[in-house]
């Protein structure tokens, strides 16, 4: 962190303690990170089996939402140095100096340890502790460790992203169940390949080459990770069958999502096949655009069939 504070120490904010509008401090929570993740949530707090009252369900819906706001915070807290260098992220409160490293670590860590206590207390115990890890996860296993160590950053990592799902559904059922998990393993398979499609952009590929963060464009090159992608596409076309298998879908998601992964898969080959050129770059970019639309499209199937009332799969095992 030497580098940033060195930096931060030649700005007006940092002299005067921090100028930060309410609209810098909004900024940490990464709020399109934190809508994505208030979705998944109640997708799960939805599909999980049982009732939570729906004032419950709101408080683990906001504890949730401000936990993943204190991950952003605490992350562009301990990453300010890397996100100083990079020009898509040089203009965050931090590193542009409207917010300084002790105050965005002191929000982030009340953030943190509120959200924590009241999904505890108010909804339960597992929850709490659940978030907890999740917040942990995120921000010393991949933001202090993996990130700057390893091109499988983002792969293992990404888990760090796919555990709101489960604390939405734990919040319901007081337990980690298959069905929970399969959620989990949606978000987790879908991670890579959505990441890397970003990275393999001409201008994220050099951002990370100069801050030295080893993504794996970075590290293994541009051919190694259009494989990759495809490979992790190939993956996610069964991962996101197993919601049929655990009994948490009907077949309105299992006909949907079964021709969205044969979609995912012919994006996936045209990034391995063009590898040149502009062409390359735009398979690049509808991979990732629609990477993003089909997560939103396959989480929001399970609450339609729940809308509908469309009834779900016997559980082969769960």
């Amino acid at each position: 962190m030497t580098d940033i504070n060195a930096q931060l120490a030649e700005t007006p904010a940092a002299v005067s303690g921090g100028q930060g509008t309410v609209r810098d401090f909004f900024a940490l929570l990464k709020p399109r990170v934190m809508s994505l993740v208030i979705f998944t949530a109640f997708v799960g707090l939805i599909a999980a089996p049982g009732m939570l009252h729906p004032w419950l369900a709101f408080v683990a819906l906001l504890a949730i939402a401000v936990g993943a706001g204190a991950a952003g915070a605490l992350n562009m807290w301990y990453d300010a140095d890397i996100d100083a260098v990079m020009k898509r992220t040089a203009k965050r409160p931090v590193p542009a100096g409207a917010v300084t490293p002790p105050e965005a670590l002191g929000f982030g860590m009340v953030l943190a340890a509120g959200s924590v206590l009241v999904l505890g207390l108010l909804v339960n115990v597992l929850a709490g502790a659940l978030l907890a890890f999740t917040i942990f996860f995120y921000i010393a296993i991949y933001t202090m460790w993996l990130k700057r160590l390893t091109p499988q950053n983002i792969v293992i990592g990404g888990a760090a992203g796919a555990f709101p799902p489960m604390v939405g559904w734990v919040s319901v059922t007081g337990s980690i169940d298959l069905g929970s998990i399969a959620l989990f393993l949606i978000i987790f398979t879908w991670t890579p390949p959505h990441f890397w499609a970003l990275a393999l952009w001409k201008k994220i590929n050099a951002d990370y080459s100069r801050a030295g963060v080893p993504m794996l464009p970075v590290v293994a090159g541009t051919d190694e990770t259009r494989r990759q992608i495809l490979l992790y596409s190939l993956l996610l076309f069964p991962v996101t069958l197993f919601p049929a298998l655990t009994g948490t879908v009907g077949w309105l998601y299992l006909s949907a999502s079964t021709g969205l992964g044969v979609m995912f898969i012919w994006y996936a080959w045209r990034v391995y096949r063009i590898r040149e050129g502009q062409a390359a770059e735009i398979a690049c970019k509808k991979l990732f655009g629609f990477s993003t639309m089909w997560l939103f499209i396959v989480f929001a199937l399970i609450l339609a069939e729940r809308a509908a009332g469309v009834a779900s799969f016997a559980p082969v095992f769960g």
